[in-house]
């Protein structure tokens, strides 16, 4: 495993970038309304990214081919748009993307509801959306990796909710996935994890499933699903360890989240 360590210079290219995705984001959360499709949704949050001089990593990603990922109620991860996949009052949506500027990846997740959604639905988003929270309370410089996970795991988990293990978190920089793979729980026998240290960029980004945690990917190879049915949220952030408290890079700057 090599664990990149940014420079001030790098740093500062991945802050950039990382607000400019925190501005598409807050766009294409602005059209989640029923009756929308998830093609729309992605023709938009296209057009932002390149309008700011960058470019969708998503799109053509391992043959991926969209510039976001679209999931609809029980798909966890990787949905992928389609003219024919419009949203209906009560549904929820995740919404993954990402964009490069001037080199450097910028990764993040948020779960909307669709017009009025149930209250398990919202406490869903609610929960995988702290859960997030809770896991990066341990992003400190001396804590372990595995701290993170098991923050995100202690939490979801008291609600009676399903903790994906399949899907992980992630380094990023230069690259949209680097060293370290972050889990969303604790991996049994595998020790603490790696010494966090200031200068790591990290994608933390809890799914959770309001059943089992176990998934499906159908036959695109992409659209991953609950084994179940249930209904599937997912958040997440890039952030930086710092000497300090952790930075998530992908909200503004005064914390207010897009």
């Amino acid at each position: 495993m090599s664990v990149t360590i940014k420079n001030p210079h790098e740093i500062e290219k991945i802050r950039e970038s990382c607000r400019l995705l925190a501005i598409v984001h807050d766009e294409i959360g602005k059209m989640i309304e029923p009756g929308v499709s998830t093609w729309e949704l992605d023709r938009e949050a296209e057009r932002l990214i390149r309008s700011f001089g960058a470019v969708p990593n998503f799109l053509n990603y391992m043959g991926y081919p969209a510039s976001i990922c679209a999931s609809v109620n029980e798909v966890v991860v990787h949905g992928i748009p389609s003219k024919k996949t419009v949203l209906r009052e009560g549904d929820i949506i995740g919404i993954d993307m990402g964009l490069i500027y001037d080199g450097f990846h910028s990764d993040a997740a948020r779960t909307y509801g669709v017009g009025r959604i149930s209250e398990e639905d919202q406490k869903l988003i609610d929960v995988t959306k702290q859960s997030f929270f809770e896991g990066v309370r341990m992003a400190r410089p001396g804590n372990h990796l595995y701290d993170i996970s098991a923050a995100v795991q202690k939490y979801a988990e008291s609600f009676g909710f399903g903790v994906v293990r399949d899907m992980v978190g992630h380094g990023i920089g230069r690259e949209m996935h680097e060293d370290p793979q972050i889990p969303n729980f604790k991996p049994f026998g595998k020790g603490k994890g790696i010494r966090l240290l200031p200068g790591m960029t990290l994608c933390v980004e809890p799914m959770i499933d309001a059943g089992t945690w176990k998934i499906e990917i159908l036959e695109d190879d992409w659209t991953t699903v609950t084994q179940d049915g249930s209904k599937s949220a997912h958040y997440e952030n890039t952030i930086l360890i710092t000497e300090g408290d952790p930075e998530i890079l992908t909200l503004y700057r005064d914390g207010r989240e897009v």
